[in-house]
């Protein structure tokens, strides 16, 4: 399950079942009873496996699974699609995070059930993307015509490349990529959005451009793709978001972050209003919801 498999109406209807879901949580209560959702974590995860695990909650269904690869028979070296043959056989839908990137994709081609991606190494994190997309569809109204600020770890932050293609369908978008030289986006996305010839730049000062953003999406600097502690400590604080950069922008630029935060995004904006990334946690359930839904087609 990738963003990109869904064409630009399904989402719609994925994030119109989304919004009725929160508007009338009673009606969707019962939805998933007698259904499993097995959550299949080879990495450590907080907030996405507990929100898959609380959208399953919330639909009246259930949750096995295991939280990292340790605590799974891939520790004595069972492999991806042999657990997916077994999970098939206790579950009736997976959402898989694993650190090697495609592993998901080999997983659902051998599986009965629906595989949701969770996360695969630094390549995509397609359920992230979907909160990212109702977020701004919720808060801003539309989904094209604005600026949009990435920022920090543009290299190895997959929620930004799972993002990037994503809003690279609708009309009207500049991205402003902003990140030190060492961190900027790979190649084939700057490929991607010169032939579909889509306005972007890539700056190294976040105070330049902040007049210009509609949304700015923030992300920690991941110590987990760095090879060398030296690089990691150097990089880390690069960009820290405070008041007085907030004070540059929009009276309605939102600011975005898929969590966690180490030090990027100062608690000080998290009180001011245009900081929408704990309400993105809230509209992450509401989707998975939606998405668990749709892939049972018990909607």
């Amino acid at each position: 399950m990738n963003p990109l498999d869904f064409t630009t109406e399904e989402l719609d209807r994925l994030f119109d079942l989304a919004v009725d879901i929160e508007a009338n949580p009673a009606k969707y209560s019962k939805k998933c009873e007698g259904k499993k959702l097995a959550t299949c974590f080879y990495e450590p995860s907080t907030r996405t496996r507990l929100s898959f695990e609380s959208a399953m909650l919330n639909l009246g269904g259930s949750v096995i699974g295991f939280s990292d690869a340790g605590s799974s028979s891939a520790s004595k070296g069972e492999s991806v699609s042999d657990t997916i043959r077994i999970i098939s056989c206790y579950a009736d839908i997976c959402a898989m995070r694993h650190p090697k990137e495609g592993a998901p994709m080999v997983a659902a081609s051998r599986s009965k059930i629906p595989v949701i991606n969770a996360g695969d190494g630094g390549h995509q994190h397609p359920t992230q993307t979907l909160t990212d997309l109702l977020t701004i569809r919720s808060l801003k109204g539309r989904l094209g015509g604005f600026t949009i600020g990435l920022c920090g770890d543009l290299k190895f932050g997959r929620t930004v490349h799972s993002l990037i293609n994503a809003l690279s369908r609708y009309d009207d978008i500049t991205f402003i990529m902003i990140s030190p030289e060492e961190l900027k986006v790979p190649d084939y996305i700057r490929d991607m959005l010169t032939e579909k010839g889509i306005a972007f730049k890539e700056v190294i000062s976040l105070e330049d451009v902040m007049p210009e953003l509609d949304l700015l999406y923030m992300t920690r600097v991941q110590r987990e793709r760095f090879f060398n502690e030296e690089d990691y400590i150097r990089l880390k604080d690069f960009y820290i978001l405070n008041k007085q950069k907030m004070a540059l922008a929009k009276d309605d630029m939102l600011v975005l972050h898929p969590l966690p935060r180490v030090n990027e995004i100062s608690v000080e904006v998290d009180d001011d209003p245009r900081a929408a990334y704990f309400k993105q946690v809230q509209y992450g359930v509401y989707v998975r919801m939606a998405l668990i839904l749709t892939l049972l087609e018990l909607v």
